[in-house]
């Protein structure tokens, strides 16, 4: 079992930066993915950006060049997101694939209006 805790969303202007947070507790050793996940009102859930063991992170083509994915340490990982857009609006979730399982955190808002 994992759980997830999602931190660091907000409000933000157009072209500013947030930084996402996400911890897992339980069973992190066995984690072998983790990924951020958005969800815009009335649009299906994107995968954002990914990032497992030793090899290089993705990206969806939306926030390439903008958003950076990072392990902290281990049960780990932050998005931090530069020169945001208002299509940035949304639920962010983070996730971790640990036993064939994914799991989910309860999401954080994220918020990008002047």
């Amino acid at each position: 079992q994992v759980q997830l805790v999602e931190s660091g969303g907000g409000l933000a202007q157009p072209g500013g930066s947030l930084r996402l947070s996400c911890a897992a507790s339980g069973s992190i050793s066995s984690i072998y993915v983790m990924s951020w996940y958005r969800q815009a009102p009335g649009k299906q859930r994107e995968l954002v950006a990914s990032t497992s063991g030793g090899g290089t992170p993705t990206y969806a083509n939306s926030v390439k060049g903008r958003f950076t994915i990072s392990r902290d340490g281990e049960g780990t990982v932050s998005l931090q997101m530069n020169s945001l857009k208002r299509e940035d609006t949304a639920v962010y979730y983070c996730t971790a694939g640990s036993g064939g399982i994914l799991y989910w955190g309860k999401g954080t808002q994220v918020t990008i209006s002047s």
